[in-house]
């Protein structure tokens, strides 16, 4: 599709979600609260899409539904997959009829306490989230319109859409919902790391000195506890010239080239390959890269400097970065594809 026929699409979806009236919950649908840790904020939740049963069991049929793209080969979960905290393992993921994407694929824990989504923070909330990957021609290549009505073919889909939101026919807004209930769901806080802080775990030497160096090195100033993220925006010094202009795709301004949101280092030691564009393979390549001081580029951070780390400090901060690992997070039963 044209990009200027996706942004009028695009606009048009925004426009139907943006006028339709405030859904309302049915008498058998109950809300779900969920188990926060202890050591992290509250999450506030949409007034008009708090967490219920019909509402998480629609998102997550939707989460796994192939309805929502172009050839009804692909899913949010084909590039989102448990096992590797929601990500695919791939330096970029193949979209509609394998064309190659452009970014590696993010992880999806915590994303209820984002500010913004996507590598440039272009996308203010998670409702108006899910219309992005939908339409992009290179991932699902869909139109919601066509969607909406896949979607209502299937009965059941439509009775929980229903006591969901209290509509009898599924449309952009509840899509969009739904979707968004179901990815705040997706809470990781129960990795080592965690258990540690809570007094329930101990560190082993190396751990411990990794985590002592996370600070004293500065990683922490950017990666902060308790999502191991300040949503800030960076140029790391990748490249000396960047392909892909981060930052300035969403503010227009060129010192804002190459810079890139702050990942979060949650399940890292599962989530490779790493950077934006997946172009390190390993935990190792990327301390080994920090450690260097980044290639020195002309925008680069001043905070990316040579770290003089030792082949035994580079061992215990990758040490450290395993005990963010929440297996829990990674085999929850809550977050599967349900059968029919």
């Amino acid at each position: 599709m044209p990009r200027r026929l996706w942004w009028s699409s695009f606009l048009f979806v925004l426009g139907v979600i943006g006028c339709t009236s405030p859904p309302t919950t049915t008498k058998q649908d109950r809300p779900v609260h969920f188990r926060i840790p202890s050591h992290f904020p509250p999450m506030v939740h949409p007034t008009d899409n708090e967490p219920t049963e019909a509402r998480l069991e629609f998102g997550r049929r939707l989460f796994y539904h192939t309805a929502l793209s172009q050839n009804e080969t692909t899913s949010c979960a084909s590039c989102h997959v448990q096992s590797a905290a929601f990500t695919d393992g791939r330096v970029t993921s193949p979209g509609l009829n394998g064309h190659a994407g452009v970014r590696n694929t993010p992880t999806l824990a915590n994303l209820a306490w984002s500010p913004y989504l996507m590598s440039e923070g272009g996308v203010p909330s998670l409702e108006l989230q899910a219309l992005a990957p939908l339409h992009e021609p290179l991932e699902m290549g869909m139109n919601m319109m066509i969607a909406v009505d896949r979607l209502n073919q299937d009965a059941y889909l439509r009775t929980l859409n229903q006591r969901a939101y209290g509509r009898d026919s599924i449309d952009p807004f509840t899509i969009t919902r739904a979707l968004a209930c179901f990815q705040r769901s997706l809470i990781s806080g129960d990795s080592k790391f965690d258990q540690y802080k809570m007094g329930a775990a101990e560190l082993t030497s190396k751990e411990a000195k990794g985590l002592a160096l996370f600070s004293e090195v500065g990683c922490a100033n950017c990666h902060r506890e308790p999502f191991f993220t300040d949503y800030g925006f960076y140029n790391i010094g990748l490249y000396s010239v960047s392909t892909d202009p981060g930052l300035e795709r969403k503010t227009h301004i060129k010192s804002d080239s190459g810079k890139f949101k702050t990942p979060t280092l949650r399940n890292i030691a599962v989530t490779g390959p790493y950077m934006h564009d997946g172009s390190m393979s390993s935990l190792e390549e990327v301390i080994a890269f920090y450690n260097a001081g980044g290639t020195g580029a002309r925008l680069q951070d001043e905070r990316i400097r040579a770290l003089h780390l030792s082949a035994e400090d580079e061992e215990a901060l990758i040490a450290f970065l395993e005990t963010l690992t929440d297996w829990n997070f990674l085999q929850n039963q809550q977050f599967t594809p349900l059968s029919e």
